[in-house]
């Protein structure tokens, strides 16, 4: 038309800009590749570094738990009656003339007298453990290396009660009335001499059994006050010697006896019975048992035969049916197996006593182990299937694979918390290294097993 204008139908748009817009995506596409290979760069650093530290936190606790020759000091492993063979002596505690709430205070106490009485006669490594069921408690004394039922009954000796009586005199009557000053209060006993060279005999009272003794003391100015142990007098052929006098109150929990009567001897007897036998209430022997050294031996070498070949069966197992990544699990099950044994000899409590329950426990452990690797292995496999990079399939493998490792290590631990506090010593010893290696298998599913999988696999 003319004279008229053109319409436009659009927008005029350069040459060139498609180009520009190319190029565009071009660089924005690289540079999301170089940040993703950034990323992954550095999450493979940081994995390699976790690996590295638990590589040598587990040589450092291979040199405890192996006996090395490179001058590392360690630890002996504490080996039970059932490895070593000896006697087991099963004392019952008779609690009847104690108040309830005392229970715990008393049988610790015995536990501690005991355990002073037999270290006396040289015995290697005894253990004096408190087995409790309701309100009935046991002292059970663990002799390792004594043969001899005789010697082991003789070397924890009949240990008398020692207690403290007030003289009631009525008439031509004399009774002897129990207080609750006893043996279990007595922290110290000694032989000494005054400044005539005379010998006395000193002893020292806790803070509760001083308070109770500057009560009985000011009850008994100037009146004797007798020691009874198991129910006789502390010296049966002499009862005036002992009922010592009271000259004054006595506070801060230290006094004497002295006397004519007393002489280095009788002294002597003194410090022994009140130090040896110083308990707050009686024990009964009620079990013992023997185990040959020879019969213990050949138990200890069968288990761990067992355990020997079924490890490998296990190791060889994995590696055809895994290959490479059966390798990761075998070297994985190595440093948890190290680690395991570490924290069964440096970590508990006390000192873990090594007993064939104990190593079938931590046998057990270490198949459930291997299952949390399958479990990785089966999930990440099925998304590498899917076409994912191993390195995301191995993400994802361990985030489909964890709940169920979670929830039946879970459980497990529970039965072997059950296991270690309702039942027997035996049983103890099993449900302890179950638990606790359940508790680092999960640990090494996560450092271990994942690391190596994420540090090596992914470049």
């Amino acid at each position: 038309m003319v004279g008229g204008s053109i319409p436009s139908r659009g927008t005029f748009i350069p040459s060139s800009l498609p180009i520009v817009r190319r190029w565009s995506q071009s660089l924005s596409w690289w540079g999301h590749q170089k940040a993703k290979q950034f990323i992954m760069v550095k999450s493979w650093k940081v994995n390699f570094a976790i690996f590295i530290l638990v590589l040598v936190v587990t040589a450092v606790t291979a040199a405890f738990v192996y006996p090395a020759k490179w001058g590392v000091k360690h630890s002996p492993w504490r080996m039970g009656l059932d490895i070593v063979g000896g006697s087991a002596l099963v004392y019952q505690i008779d609690l009847s003339g104690i108040n309830q709430k005392d229970y715990s205070a008393v049988v610790a106490g015995l536990k501690d007298v005991i355990s002073k009485r037999v270290n006396l006669y040289g015995v290697a490594e005894p253990r004096v453990n408190i087995a409790q069921k309701g309100d009935t408690y046991q002292l059970v004394v663990e002799l390792a290396g004594v043969k001899d039922l005789g010697d082991a009954v003789k070397q924890i000796g009949a240990v008398p009660v020692l207690d403290f009586r007030e003289v009631q005199q009525s008439g031509q009557s004399v009774s002897f009335s129990p207080t609750s000053l006893t043996g279990r209060y007595v922290t110290n006993a000694a032989l000494g001499f005054d400044s005539l060279s005379k010998p006395i005999f000193t002893f020292t009272l806790n803070d509760e059994g001083a308070k109770i003794f500057e009560d009985l003391t000011s009850r008994n100015v100037n009146k004797p006050i007798c020691i009874f142990v198991d129910n006789n007098f502390i010296f049966p052929d002499d009862p005036s010697g002992s009922c010592p006098r009271v000259n004054e109150v006595i506070s801060g929990g230290k006094a004497q006896i002295s006397g004519s009567g007393i002489t280095a001897d009788v002294a002597k007897q003194l410090v022994d019975r009140f130090n040896a036998g110083a308990l707050a209430a009686p024990i009964t022997l009620v079990n013992q048992r023997t185990v040959s050294a020879s019969a213990a031996a050949d138990a200890l070498h069968k288990i761990l035969i067992a355990g020997a070949v079924g490890t490998l069966l296990v190791a060889l197992f994995m590696l055809l049916s895994y290959g490479t990544l059966g390798v990761f699990a075998c070297i994985a099950l190595i440093m948890y197996t190290i680690l395991s044994l570490g924290i069964f000899k440096m970590a508990v409590p006390g000192g873990f006593t090594l007993t064939l329950a104990g190593i079938a426990g931590f046998i057990l452990s270490i198949g459930m182990a291997v299952d949390a690797n399958i479990l990785i292995f089966e999930r990440s496999r099925e998304e590498v299937k899917k076409g994912l990079s191993w390195h995301a399939a191995i993400e994802e493998g361990f985030r489909r694979a964890w709940p169920s490792i979670r929830d039946s290590n879970m459980s497990t631990i529970i039965t072997s918390a059950i296991l270690y506090f309702f039942t027997s010593d035996f049983v103890r010893g099993f449900a302890l290294t179950l638990g606790l290696g359940v508790l680092v298998s999960m640990f090494s599913a996560i450092f271990v097993t994942r690391t190596m999988l994420e540090s090596f696999l992914e470049k």
